[in-house]
C-alpha cells in the first residue's frame, strides 16, 4: 500500500491543477483530508509495531516466584511445663500439651525433608516430661534415623541425671545449660532457685558429665536488671564452654508482659547501653556470642508444642498452622523468620560435635 502512495498523491495533484482557479480551493479541501487520514493511519501502525512486545517482558519480570525459606535450624519447644519460675521467661506454661511421640517424629521427618540440618529441643524444661525419656527418644531418632548433623538441647540442668547421658549422650551434639549468675542469691531472686539445690554447683557437675560422655557444653545467660553489673569472666573461662550465648532480656506480649501473660518481666528489662557495658566487661571471653533484642526477635525458627511456627514480628507470638496439617512449606510462610539476621547473629556455626574437634 505504501509503494502506491506517492503515485496516488501525484495523480490527485495533477487533476487539481487542470481545473479552473475558481474550483481549485474546493478540490484542495478533500485532498488535505485524504493526506491527514493517511498520515494518522501510518502513525498509529508504526507506534503499535514499536511497543507491542514491551508488556510481555514486564509481566515476565513481575511473575518471578519468591525464594522459599529453608528450615536449616529449628527450635522445637515441645513442652511449656517447667520446674523453675524465671521472672523473665518468654515461653511460659500456658498449656500442658505434648504431642504423642510418633506424631512428633512425623513432624521432625517433615522438617528433615524440607532441609533441616539442626534441631534444638527446648521448653519449658525438656527433661521434665517423662523424666527425660521422651526427649531422649527424640534425640536418638534425630541422630540415628534422620541423621541430622546437629542435635542440641537447652535445659536449666536441674533434672538431668547421669543415667540419661549413659543412654542418650552419644546421640547429643550440644547441651546448653541456662545460668544467669554465679551468685546463688541472684539465681534465687531471678527464679532459678529450687529448694536446697545449688544451681551453680549443679552446673559444675553437668560440665563434667558432658566431658565424660563427649557432649559439647554450652552456657546460655539472660542479662537483666539483677545480673547486669556482674563480672562472670573468671567463672566462664574456668568452665570453658564451646559457646556462651548472652541474651538481652526480651519482652514478648502474652508471655512475659501484657494482660494475658503469666510473667511480668518489665522489672527485669535493661537498656541497650547497659547491655553493651556488660559485653565490654566480658570482651576477653573468646566464646561469648551476644544477642541483643534486635538480633533475637525474628532470627529464630520457633516451633511450639503443636508444631506451629511462632511469628514474633509484632512483639508477640502469633502461631501458623501446624506443619502436621499443612506441611512445612506452607506453615513456614507465616513464621516471620529473618534469615539475613539469622546469619548475621552467627546462627550457623560448627554445630556437630564430630566437627568441633574438642579435646575430651
Amino acid at each position: 500500500m505504501w509503494v502506491l502512495t506517492p503515485a496516488a498523491f501525484a495523480g490527485k495533484l495533477l487533476s487539481v491543477f487542470r481545473q479552473p482557479l475558481s474550483s481549485l480551493w474546493r478540490s484542495l479541501v478533500p485532498l488535505f483530508c485524504w493526506l491527514r487520514a493517511t498520515w494518522l493511519l501510518a502513525s498509529k501502525r508504526t507506534k503499535q509495531q514499536l511497543v507491542w512486545r514491551e508488556p510481555d517482558e514486564t509481566k515476565e519480570e513481575e511473575e518471578d516466584p519468591p525464594l522459599s525459606t529453608t528450615p536449616t535450624s529449628v527450635n522445637y519447644h515441645f513442652t511449656r511445663q517447667c520446674n523453675y519460675k524465671c521472672g523473665f521467661c518468654f515461653h511460659t506454661a500456658k498449656t500442658s500439651f505434648v504431642l504423642p511421640l510418633e506424631e512428633a517424629k512425623r513432624g521432625l521427618l517433615l522438617l528433615k525433608e524440607a532441609g533441616m540440618e539442626k534441631i534444638n529441643f527446648s521448653g519449658g524444661e525438656p527433661f521434665l516430661h517423662d523424666r527425660g525419656e521422651y526427649l531422649g527418644k527424640l534425640v536418638k531418632f534425630c541422630k540415628t534415623e534422620l541423621q541430622l548433623p546437629s542435635v542440641s538441647i537447652v535445659s536449666n540442668g536441674s533434672l538431668i541425671r547421669e543415667r540419661w547421658f549413659q543412654n542418650y549422650g552419644e546421640y547429643l551434639d550440644i547441651l546448653a545449660v541456662s545460668c544467669d549468675s554465679f551468685d546463688e542469691a541472684v539465681n534465687v531472686l531471678i527464679g532459678r532457685g529450687q529448694g536446697k539445690k545449688n544451681h551453680v554447683e549443679n552446673l559444675q557437675k553437668l560440665r563434667t558429665w558432658c566431658r565424660d560422655y563427649r557432649v559439647a557444653f554450652k552456657i546460655n545467660s539472660v542479662i537483666n536488671r539483677f545480673n547486669v553489673e556482674e563480672d562472670m569472666t573468671e567463672q566462664i573461662k574456668a568452665l570453658n564452654p564451646v559457646r556462651w550465648k548472652v541474651f538481652q532480656c526480651l519482652l514478648i506480649e502474652g508471655e512475659n508482659c501484657g494482660e494475658d501473660a503469666l510473667r511480668e518481666a518489665e522489672r527485669f528489662v535493661i537498656g541497650d547501653e547497659e547491655f553493651e557495658r556488660f559485653l565490654e566487661r566480658h570482651k576477653e571471653v573468646s566464646c561469648l556470642v551476644p544477642e541483643s533484642n534486635q538480633k533475637m526477635k525474628d532470627s529464630y525458627l520457633i516451633l511450639d508444642e503443636y508444631m506451629r511456627f511462632l511469628n514474633c514480628r509484632k512483639g508477640r507470638k502469633d502461631p501458623s498452622k501446624s506443619i502436621l496439617d499443612v506441611g512445612v512449606e506452607e506453615a513456614i510462610k507465616f513464621s516471620g523468620f529473618d534469615e539475613k539476621m539469622f546469619l548475621k547473629r552467627g546462627g550457623k556455626y560448627t554445630w556437630s560435635k564430630a566437627d568441633l574437634k574438642l579435646d575430651w
